[in-house]
């Protein structure tokens, strides 16, 4: 197991602190720190709590930590379908039902889909994409090249997005490799169809759907299982697929995609 001191030090040049930035931050002396990454000093659960939430350092990290000076983990990792979970679960229920017509869905840290909406079900399932599924596969896949027009952009956005969340916990192995494979398809757009967004536009038969999304995490977090949750809401980004987005809740189209299987 890796030590505590080791942990320290790595999480704090992740940060691009020094001893002393993180120090000042902590309110503790830079002595300390210097103690604490030798190791001549052992950390107290606070201690270890302390500098984790200057750093932002995920609640698994955290974890880790305790456990590397011999503590119990500090938090849990609940499973969603546990009771203690029920407001969560209808926290993220009352959200997706009510930005229906529009999809919208949830993902966990590896970019699972957890549970969607009814729109979402009903537009992403052309795509091989329901609850349980791997939203990676299908980026890193071919089918995306095949129906999202401006592909090169948003693939470029997407690997950037992975880049960070990567970033943020550490160092992700999945969304690693999912990122080397984005970059042989990115392109970042020309100033010229530069806009607020960069949607993402589908062709399906017959059909043009662009949209744009937003994310939405859950605040003071304590428990692994929330840390990694995502909730992902998708809206129009013109009129023609706002229609075509109510459309779908009323009458489903037929949207097979034109490609091989």
């Amino acid at each position: 197991m890796t030590s505590y001191s080791v942990l320290l030090k790595e999480w704090r040049k992740r940060r691009r602190m020094s001893q002393l930035d993180l120090a000042v931050e902590a309110d503790v002396s830079a002595r300390h720190i210097s103690f604490l990454e030798t190791g001549r000093s052992r950390p107290s659960p606070e201690m270890i709590v302390h500098l984790s939430e200057v750093m932002e350092v995920p609640v698994d990290a955290r974890n880790q930590m305790m456990k590397a000076v011999g503590f119990a983990p500090r938090y849990a990792a609940t499973p969603l379908d546990n009771a203690a979970m029920e407001p969560i679960r209808n926290a993220v229920t009352w959200t997706l039902e009510r930005h229906a017509p529009y999809p919208g869905l949830v993902l966990d840290r590896l970019w699972r889909v957890v549970e969607l909406n009814g729109p979402a079900a009903v537009l992403f399932a052309p795509l091989g994409l329901a609850a349980g599924n791997s939203l990676l596969e299908l980026l890193t896949g071919p089918t995306m090249a095949q129906v999202v027009e401006n592909w090169p952009e948003v693939a470029h956005y997407t690997m950037l997005r992975l880049r960070a969340e990567s970033a943020a916990a550490g160092g992700i192995p999945d969304l690693e490799v999912a990122i080397r494979e984005l970059a042989a398809h990115a392109h970042a757009p020309s100033d010229a169809i530069m806009g607020p967004s960069i949607p993402t536009v589908y062709r399906f038969a017959g059909h043009r759907l662009s949209m744009f999304g937003t994310i939405a995490q859950f605040s003071t977090v304590a428990d692994e299982t929330l840390d990694d949750l995502k909730i992902e809401l998708f809206f129009p980004s013109d009129e023609q697929s706002a229609v075509l987005l109510t459309a779908l809740t009323s009458q489903p189209l037929d949207l097979q995609l034109p490609i091989s299987s």
